[in-house]
């Protein structure tokens, strides 16, 4: 396996812990019985337990650019060099997203979004090329 495709798969892995820690925000909050149930009724998480959902929503939208662009990458042979450089930038920004968004702090939350997304777009201009 190359190591782009091995940054996407920690990447779902980072996704997987963070559903991890949504369910279980979800699960201190409002109970087990209302989250097995229809979830009709289920309120509005708040703290980091709606943070951590959030961030786990995101994570779910950008992992889809992100692999994506990396199976494209991976069957064009560019797996290297600036590819590389972008996944490693693309997982290491998210895994921080998730920390930070959890920690509820907005701006850096913000920050770290934005480098992941450039991440991913030198992943793109190196496909284009």
């Amino acid at each position: 396996m190359t190591p782009v495709l091995s940054l996407l798969v920690w990447s779902v892995v980072l996704m997987f812990a963070q559903v991890l820690l949504a369910v279980s925000g979800a699960t201190l909050q409002v109970g087990l019985v209302k989250l097995a149930g229809n979830r009709e009724d289920v309120p509005v998480l708040t703290g980091w337990a709606g943070r951590a959902q959030r961030a786990h929503r995101n994570m779910i939208e950008n992992l889809v650019l992100f692999a994506a662009l990396v199976i494209v990458a991976h069957l064009a042979g560019k797996t290297g060099g600036m590819v590389l450089l972008g996944a490693q930038i693309f997982f290491w920004a998210r895994l921080a997203y998730a920390l930070i968004y959890v920690a509820g702090i907005p701006w850096l939350r913000t920050a770290s979004w934005a480098v992941s997304v450039v991440g991913m777009i030198l992943i793109f201009l190196e496909i284009m090329k």
